[in-house]
């Protein structure tokens, strides 16, 4: 497997792999990324459908992809996925996945056409005392201080960052600013998470900084996750005949342990409470997700709060890690990652609403008719001022295609969910959908006399809360994620957020899929090259772009640096005059 760039191979049919037609797969998970997987074993690796398996524990694919309505509850969204331009990977997969709505249109056709139409941005990013806005214009408040402390991550190796966290990198200054507001509730970062992930997602990003305040950096699907993403991934493999095993438990993958190879040789699957086994040759190609970020969510109701039920473990994915890693040292350390699920959770709710009481009160935050078919929020509106730090977001509506016209489905989360409410007094972890919602609508702005009645009877609210949702973000060191393909797997490889490829970030669509096809053409030697992570980390207009953009209009001049960084800065420029670089930095404004 090799990285390619521009559109010369972005372009090229990859040619059979010799022997293909022999191979059979088996995929353990049927989140995204093991359907991408599946797509590019066909598309790329030419195997056909029907030697193709699917085995997942639950009646639905998708994974952490959800979007669904439930006879008991109602609509449930646990959480959404924001994309952008960069994500290759992604893009390459759905360029060839139909659409279910547009005849002979693909999936990335259909979102271009949407994004191009509609684009996204927020008119009002983040509020305070009920509802009035932050008023962050924009900026990235960072001190002088503090934007050193960020480019001095920026360019750190990352062997220098395993296993720190961001709270041993900054200052308080740096906790003070617009920046972390936005950095923090956009990606939900916590500041005992890994201090390589946020470098990691910095530069990753850095082509975006100036899109961060408002969100116009990012793009949403047409509906949900599960509907736009999933579903036409998973009618374009049952089309191709792949076998998808419902109900179906994998508890282990056995391995052979040779001096110049590692072969897995057995499957054993849990089917209706039965233990069976799986024999394999090294023609039987095996991708497994290790761990999950949804694992043991649990979900509450309008008038309940949801229950952890963390007995007899962390759950099947992580369990299906742990044997697997038992077996040798270069297949991870899953416990760094599932083992406090006080670092790890957090709680998100979906809210719909019933009838237009509440809708004036979002209309007057985001500024648009949440009716009109179009943008809404623009992403999530954060409370500033709220204990639980709560941000929510209603996406273009309907966000189901089964939505009655009437309603407005939106989704809320908290990143501290053991505080105390502001309004209900209580944990959000202890609520009920309904005082949730009450939180939420006090936040709002609304007349506390009308908060109950409205959030009783004018809403439905399903809470979710989730041990493992940022487990990815744990301080790590190397070797606590396996590489995709461990070193000597012949017919084995790691799928998803807890296997390790280069310099992408995790809790994305993209590294999914990336994961998903660097194994696939690893295991296959599939000759055509896998994009490269867009490079605008290594492009100094990006990075003058940024610093610009973070300075909120400060010249470099005006940077209050030690004595020997301002000499060494005062020499520099004096040289750069009549040069390119001086065009750049006057052109960035940084002069």
């Amino acid at each position: 497997m090799y990285y390619s760039s521009g559109n010369y191979e972005a372009f090229s049919k990859a040619a059979k792999p010799a022997g293909s037609e022999n191979k059979t797969a088996w995929l353990c998970g049927g989140g995204l990324a093991s359907l991408a997987a599946a797509a590019f074993l066909i598309r790329d690796g030419h195997i056909p459908g029907e030697h193709i398996h699917i085995s997942e524990e639950t009646s639905l694919p998708g994974g952490a992809c959800d979007g669904i309505l439930r006879e008991d509850v109602g609509f449930v969204i646990r959480g959404g996925r924001e994309m952008e331009d960069h994500y290759e990977c992604l893009w390459d997969l759905y360029r060839s996945i139909p659409s279910l709505e547009q005849e002979g249109e693909t999936v990335l056709d259909e979102f271009y056409r949407l994004n191009k139409k509609d684009p996204n941005y927020s008119m009002n990013r983040a509020t305070v005392r009920q509802g009035q806005s932050a008023r962050t214009e924009n900026r990235f408040t960072l001190s002088d201080q503090a934007a050193l402390e960020l480019m001095k991550l920026f360019f750190t190796a990352d062997r220098d960052l395993y296993d720190k966290t961001i709270q041993d990198l900054f200052s308080q200054d740096f906790y003070e600013s617009n920046f972390w507001l936005y950095w923090q509730t956009m990606f939900a970062f916590e500041t005992w998470h890994s201090a390589l992930e946020m470098k990691r997602y910095l530069q990753r990003f850095i082509h975006h900084i100036a899109g961060l305040p408002d969100l116009s950096a990012v793009k949403f699907t047409k509906y949900n996750q599960y509907e736009s993403l999933i579903l036409p991934l998973v009618r374009y493999l049952e089309s191709r005949n792949v076998q998808f095993h419902y109900g179906v438990r994998v508890k282990n993958v056995l391995f052979h342990f040779y001096p110049d190879r590692k072969t897995a040789h057995r499957l054993v699957l849990e089917k209706n409470g039965k233990e069976e086994y799986q024999e394999l040759t090294e023609n039987d190609l095996v991708f497994v997700t290790n761990g999950s970020c949804t694992e043991r969510s649990a979900l509450g109701s309008n008038s309940q709060a949801p229950v952890l039920n963390l007995s007899p473990g962390e759950g099947s994915s992580w369990e299906l890690w742990k044997n697997i890693a038992a077996q040798n040292p270069l297949f991870g350390r899953p416990e760094k990652f599932c083992s406090d699920i006080d670092r790890t959770k957090w709680e998100s709710a979906t809210v719909t609403l019933l009838d237009d009481r509440i809708t004036p009160y979002i209309k007057k935050i985001c500024g648009r008719d949440p009716h009109s078919g179009t943008v809404v929020t623009g992403g999530i509106v954060t409370v500033k001022d709220s204990a639980w730090l709560m941000s929510w977001t209603f996406n273009r509506q309907p966000h189901f295609s089964s939505q009655p016209g009437n309603q407005l489905v939106g989704w809320l989360y908290g990143l501290y969910p053991d505080e105390p409410g502001d309004y209900v007094k209580k944990p959000m972890t202890q609520c009920t959908g309904a005082e949730i919602c009450m939180e939420w609508l006090y936040h709002l702005g609304v007349p506390e006399n009308e908060i109950r009645q409205l959030a009783c009877h004018s809403a439905n609210t399903v809470p979710c809360l989730m041990p493992y949702i940022t487990a990815f973000f744990m301080p790590r060191t190397e070797g606590d994620r396996p590489r995709i393909v461990p070193d000597g797997c012949v017919n084995f490889a790691f799928l998803g957020q807890f296997a390790e490829t280069g310099r992408d970030t995790v809790f994305t669509v993209e590294y999914s899929v990336r994961t998903a096809m660097e194994a696939v053409y690893t295991l296959l030697s599939v000759d055509r090259g896998v994009p490269e992570v867009f490079h605008s980390a290594y492009d100094i207009r990006y990075l003058l772009h940024a610093s610009s953009v973070l300075l909120d209009g400060r010249t470099l001049r005006d940077l209050k640096l030690s004595l020997p960084a301002d000499l060494a800065l005062g020499i520099g420029l004096d040289k750069l005059r009549g040069t390119i670089f001086e065009e750049l930095l006057a052109g960035y404004h940084l002069i």
